[in-house]
């Protein structure tokens, strides 16, 4: 698997302050995306464990971040690996937040119970589900770039085995 990206502080890819691992692939192929290189799944860097435990640690040592963010490409295409990343992110910081960006739909993602790609979902607390469509794209928008993405509350989703919508947290 290779990462195409890395930001130690972000505001823009969840609530508070994120780290964000682009995760490399994508084979949605949204017209208008925003960053086609992302769908070569050789695009970046190998995220080798070496890798992956300096970030965890960088992570670890961030008093101020409120959560990691796992974007892309779509980390779902490389649900396996990605899910291997996040137990050893739980092995330095257990229970910390993380949210996940798809093209995938919630339904899509949990259409086959005991997939990797629901493994990955059960992994995370909440989901920007849905592909980019430019005629429905929003600046308003938070943490999402058109109308029909959504962002899910996925432990209360599982919980009631329907969409949960997120909700902000108090200020």
């Amino acid at each position: 698997m290779n990462i195409c990206g890395y930001y130690p502080e972000s505001i823009n890819e969840g609530e508070g302050l994120r780290a964000v691992v682009f995760i490399s692939g994508c084979r949605h192929r949204c017209p208008e995306c925003f960053n086609p290189a992302t769908w070569n799944f050789n695009y970046g860097e190998v995220f080798t464990l070496e890798r992956q435990r300096e970030i965890i640690t960088e992570i670890a040592a961030n008093p101020l971040l409120d959560g990691l963010t796992l974007a892309g490409g779509d980390p779902f295409f490389s649900a396996e690996e990605t899910v291997e990343f996040i137990h050893e992110l739980r092995t330095a910081l257990p229970g910390f937040p993380i949210w996940i960006y798809s093209g995938y739909t919630y339904e899509e993602i949990t259409a086959v119970p005991g997939s990797p790609e629901g493994k990955l979902l059960a992994e995370c607390q909440v989901l920007i589900d849905g592909r980019f469509v430019q005629n429905l794209k929003d600046t308003t928008l938070h943490y999402r770039g058109s109308s029909n993405q959504r962002i899910i509350d996925i432990p209360a989703s599982i919980a009631c085995h329907e969409v949960i919508h997120w909700q902000p947290s108090a200020l």
